[in-house]
């Protein structure tokens, strides 16, 4: 009961604050960018997010059960918001726990770990060359 309405706080409330503080350079969070599997409508969400190498990687506060988690696996692909930037990513997958935690500064890894989140998702960003169709010059 109460894990439901903390949920229906964040979707209506927080994340619609959260949007807007994503959108600035200088945040923390970032904003995904998916489409629905069933509805083909484009949704955006906010998330915590961290840099590892050329990559990223979101953490899943809610576990892997949520629309935008299952929405990128299904496309395979989406578009991450971040720090005035728009990156096109490509190739979602799990990444274990251990791994994952370390791509997130010290104060963020506590709190990830004290809220005991446990799944990640790694992220590779699309290239220009990646992102040309097939027999196009690039």
């Amino acid at each position: 009961m109460i894990n439901s309405r903390i949920r229906y706080f964040n979707k209506y409330i927080l994340n619609r604050i959260m949007k807007r503080r994503a959108r600035s350079p200088h945040t923390k969070f970032a904003i995904v960018r998916h489409i629905g599997r069933r509805s083909g409508k484009v949704y955006e969400t906010p998330i915590i997010v961290a840099p590892r190498g050329d990559d990223f990687v979101f953490a899943l506060t809610y576990g892997p059960n949520v629309d935008w988690y299952r929405n990128l696996m299904a496309a395979g692909h989406g578009t991450l918001l971040w720090r005035g930037r728009t990156i096109t990513f490509g190739k979602p997958e799990p990444i274990d726990r251990a791994r994952a935690i370390q791509a997130f500064p010290r104060l963020e890894q506590f709190v990830l770990r004290r809220l005991d989140i446990q799944h990640f998702l790694l992220v590779r960003p699309i290239t220009a060359r990646e992102s040309t169709p097939a027999g196009a010059a690039s």
